[in-house]
């Protein structure tokens, strides 16, 4: 049996929408799907039941994941997808995220397009499971992005999944979603379901069977009420292929990652001309942020802006739905991938009025007399030795006494390697230096020759420069170049840019300089 076979064979045992068990699962692919559907008991009227399908509980934490595992899966079926062949998508994180996991996991090498102005976690996301991400300017919209995974896929012969065609993506939903969104309400029934539409996948493939299995359950679509495509008097335009012509003419920018593109994809109108929507609802961006936020404060589930879109359409069915009635919202993903977008700008990163008031209202913590080592202590030769040694090294004219984990000792390593300045760094936290307290003693001989006590220390030629902030400092005005000219070092400033930067985040909101001796 060939790698291709073998592949295939454990995705057919291994297919999501089975129910779990506690594992062993032979692959974190085999954890995709059977996301939990929870009552909402804290927001929405009173006299009807209000549920969430929280699709954050996929292995990478969007719904995406089942597309993901479809797509792949059935193009090795196929044939279509050969061992150890490029994938490439185009995507606004997601779905991109889905493949990255599943590609690692298979090992295809993948290449995602994505527009410049979607969050920046994604793009992390998606290069830390080993993506290439390449970004297309924002002007160009998703059409944009399609055109240019289009033209990569055919220049290098790379597979592209189109995500927006690619029937793989509903039928993995009526395999999995639907069925699970059956058996959670088969002795109750459902009365609404109710949906955004992204590529039109979850849409198409779950509204299908609950419109041959559950008649009773109406299909329910939100949209941006600013970019109400799906719901448009106005046709798509497309190739012979499926794919979109042009942007559609009512698309407009709205704040719902991953729905509505600027165009209405295949799927999506497959839904729409197959007459699987009973209604939609428009959608602020205002109220799919406010509800976002509701739904972490007030219920304990941690969503994206889209779940808040979905839930706030789920709200205004709920207002009309006669007593009793049952109403599920897709909740797409979880909140982590937000933190740059405006989902977040409500949300500070120092401590409020509030908070300030609760931690005064207890005395400081005081570190009591006697604790810290005393500087009388008497020093160890060794470690005096060992100090001169690594300053004077001629070998290492560069050098760094630190912590291994330390956040400034983490800014001057990140600022020398973009300078490509090398750099000795001595962590007596290391394990290599804990036997005989060895990283104590050489912290002691350290602060008894420099007379200070804080961490980092930075030397150059055999001079002390200081610490983190002073390092950074010192780069900034160009005086670290003066000293590193002098040991035949030389920098080149536009790599590095405003080497402030590289200090912690927390640092640099509180003003980005600190007084000496504050480092650590």
């Amino acid at each position: 049996m060939n790698i291709s076979e073998t592949r295939i064979e454990a995705a057919a045992d291994n297919r999501p929408g089975r129910r779990r068990g506690t594992g062993p699962f032979r692959s974190v692919l085999e954890t995709v799907g059977n996301t939990p559907v929870v009552r909402l008991n804290n927001i929405g009227p009173r006299h009807v039941e209000l549920y969430a399908k929280l699709e954050a509980f996929n292995p990478m934490g969007s719904v995406k994941d089942r597309l993901a595992l479809g797509a792949i899966t059935a193009a090795e079926r196929a044939g279509a997808l050969r061992p150890g062949q490029t994938v490439i998508e185009a995507t606004s994180g997601n779905t991109g995220i889905g493949l990255a996991m599943v590609c690692a996991q298979r090992g295809y090498p993948l290449v995602i397009v994505m527009a410049e102005n979607f969050s920046i976690e994604r793009r992390k996301l998606m290069r830390f499971l080993g993506a290439k991400v390449v970004l297309t300017p924002a002007a160009e919209r998703g059409t944009g992005m399609l055109a240019t995974a289009e033209r990569l896929a055919e220049k290098h012969g790379w597979f592209w999944t189109r995500q927006f065609e690619n029937e793989a993506n509903a039928d993995i939903h009526s395999e999995t979603t639907a069925r699970e969104i059956l058996a959670d309400f088969k002795a109750s029934g459902l009365d609404y379901w109710v949906t955004g539409s992204g590529t039109g996948g979850t849409l198409k493939g779950v509204a299908r069977v609950l419109k041959a299995e559950s008649p009773r359950t109406r299909i329910v679509v939100a949209e941006p009420e600013n970019s109400q495509i799906l719901n448009s008097a106005i046709p798509q335009k497309r190739r012979p292929d499926g794919s979109p012509a042009r942007s559609h003419p009512d698309s407009r920018a709205h704040p719902v990652q991953g729905w509505s593109p600027d165009f209405v994809p295949k799927l999506a109108g497959d839904a729409l001309a197959s007459a699987l929507i009973d209604r939609f609802e428009p959608v602020s961006g205002i109220d799919a942020l406010r509800l976002a936020r509701e739904l972490a404060a007030r219920e304990g589930i941690f969503c994206g802006i889209s779940g808040g879109a979905t839930l706030a359409a789920a709200l205004q069915v709920a207002r009309t739905a006669s007593a009793g009635a049952r109403i599920l919202a897709m909740v797409p993903d979880t909140g982590e991938r937000y933190l740059s977008t405006p989902l977040f700008d409500e949300i500070c990163e120092d401590m409020s009025p509030e908070e300030v008031e609760i931690l005064t209202s207890v005395p400081p913590v005081r570190r009591k007399p006697g604790s810290a080592s005393k500087r009388t202590e008497e020093l160890s030769p060794e470690a005096v030795a060992f100090v001169d040694a690594a300053i004077r090294s001629g070998d290492d004219p560069v050098v760094m006494f630190g912590f291994e984990w330390c956040e400034f000792c983490w800014s001057v390593r990140k600022l020398f390697a973009r300078a490509g300045i090398a750099l000795r760094t001595i962590d007596v936290d290391g394990a290599g230096f804990r036997e005989d307290d060895r990283g104590g003693k050489i912290l002691r001989a350290l602060f008894d020759k420099t007379g200070r006590r804080t961490v980092p220390q930075v030397f150059v030629g055999g001079e002390l420069v200081g610490g983190a902030t002073e390092v950074l400092a010192a780069f900034d005005d160009r005086s670290l170049h003066a000293r590193l000219s002098r040991i035949g070092v030389a920098v080149d400033d536009e790599i590095v840019g405003d080497a402030m930067a590289f200090l912690p985040g927390w640092v640099r909101r509180s003003g980005g300089v600190m007084r000496t001796g504050e480092d650590a």
